[in-house]
């Protein structure tokens, strides 16, 4: 079952959030919505849920437009996080669970299972309030999978985590991915990005400027990584010809290059002048590409 964004524009007033965006979110995949605040992703989101509907274009699920029925399969964490902190944490997933159609027997099932597996089965009977943030977040993650959802849309899910959460709440994803869900994902974090996903969409103002699975959005790229730790001074090298960018660190120099040739060029340049610790050539990471279409660093 794939989620099919065409031709989808959204303007409230004059102003467009999303403009004439178009991809294809393959079945049973973690796809990658990314982009600088501002540039239409938790729009994209709230179309994706019916939550907002658009000014032109379409979504459809499976071939068929987003219905009352639709939502049933669909979860949703946004970005806002949104329980009430007044309630115990097993009564708001119930009510919860409840919207979505579940018994409550089947409710309490899940609830524990998860809690379980997030080692916090003590919270079920706390109330939202008395957790900390983090742990309200992992809740939150809860009530959107309680229902077992064939699409799961997840909006900045581990801002606000600690490492060690980060790390529980990736291992989730990908089981929930290995179990038959499609998942989409916006992150701050490239990092996370390219250890999940298979595909991805880069917005910038509203628009696509990158869309494609991540092994031809770097191949495309075309420029490389060089990493040279050494003994000796590597100054000249931020002069040489193809080298884009010079960063001097600790123990050498971070470059980026051109193309491959480039990087033989630098290795003849070094060969021979004394110890070399780590030549490395590598792949663009996706924070490279991020910063190159979309004009800004984004941590």
């Amino acid at each position: 079952m794939s989620l099919h964004i065409d031709s989808v524009t959204k303007k409230f007033g004059s102003f467009t959030a999303v403009d004439d965006v178009s991809f294809n979110i393959p079945e049973e995949q973690i796809f990658g919505l990314l982009g600088a605040n501002g540039a239409g992703k938790t729009t994209t989101f709230r179309m994706m849920i019916g939550l907002l509907y658009p000014t032109e274009g379409a979504i459809t699920w499976n071939g068929h437009s987003l219905t009352e029925k639709t939502s049933q399969v669909i979860g949703y964490l946004p970005e806002e996080r949104g329980l009430y902190p007044s309630l115990k944490v097993s009564d708001q997933l119930i009510y919860l669970g409840r919207l979505k159609g579940m018994t409550k027997q089947d409710i309490r099932v899940q609830m524990r299972r998860w809690l379980d597996r997030f080692k916090v089965p003590e919270y079920e009977n706390k109330k939202v309030e008395e957790l900390s943030k983090g742990n309200q977040q992992k809740i939150q993650f809860i009530a959107a999978v309680l229902h077992k959802p064939k699409l799961l849309i997840l909006d900045e899910p581990f801002s606000g985590l600690d490492p060690v959460n980060v790390e529980l709440l990736k291992d989730a994803v990908v089981e929930l991915k290995q179990e038959g869900t499609t998942i989409v994902f916006s992150s701050h974090r490239m990092e996370h990005v390219e250890e999940l996903c298979e595909h991805l969409c880069i917005l910038h103002k509203g628009k696509p400027v990158v869309h494609g699975s991540l092994k031809d959005v770097k191949r495309s790229f075309g420029k490389k990584n060089v990493t040279v730790y050494a003994d000796f001074d590597l100054d000249h090298l931020r002069d040489t010809s193809g080298v884009i960018r010079f960063k001097e660190v600790t123990e050498g120099v971070h470059l980026q290059v051109e193309d491959e040739g480039v990087s033989q060029k630098i290795f003849d340049m070094i060969s021979g002048k004394g110890f070399v610790r780590k030549f490395e050539l590598e792949e663009p990471s996706l924070n490279d590409i991020f910063i190159e279409k979309v004009g800004a660093s984004y941590e």
